[in-house]
């Protein structure tokens, strides 16, 4: 949300698996208290432990579209490769030189199978050549620009 521009004011600091909050965890443990999340602990295939965080449905609904598709989006996507990409964003916004093979090599198991590549943004459309003429840019009878 923070890397979207959907969310401001967490400070992250790389800590030991990835981009950490711990204004985030305090408040996910607040709304925790609140009833207005839920926290289930589960185990990793490799043996360690994550959170997994729930909201029932009307939670959050008043909030703008932009964050609540995002929300949608994550939550239907692939957890480690959510997290390669948060590692990414952070590592960039660190204005690490390459902050994918930087990722890459911090996490080289969760990396494989071609994850690495899944979490990556896909590639900006081309862009149509020659650019589209605006109006103002053909001269008052169109076609060419005539200058005195």
């Amino acid at each position: 949300m923070s890397a979207a521009g959907l969310e401001d004011g967490f400070f992250f600091v790389y800590k030991h698996y990835g981009p950490f909050s711990e204004d985030l965890a305090d408040a996910a443990r607040d709304a925790g208290l609140l009833g207005l999340l839920r926290e289930s602990e589960e185990r990793a295939a490799w043996g360690g432990r994550y959170s997994v965080f729930s909201v029932d449905g009307a939670t959050g609904a008043d909030g703008p579209p932009a964050r609540r598709e995002l929300a949608r989006e994550a939550a239907a996507s692939d957890a480690i490769e959510l997290e390669l990409a948060a590692t990414a964003v952070y590592l960039a916004e660190d204005r690490h030189p390459d902050p994918w093979a930087e990722t890459e090599r911090r996490k080289p198991q969760k990396a494989e199978d071609g994850r690495i590549d899944r979490a990556r943004p896909p590639p900006p459309r081309p862009r149509p050549w020659p650019p589209p003429c605006r109006r103002r840019d053909l001269g008052e009878r169109g076609g060419k620009v005539h200058r005195p």
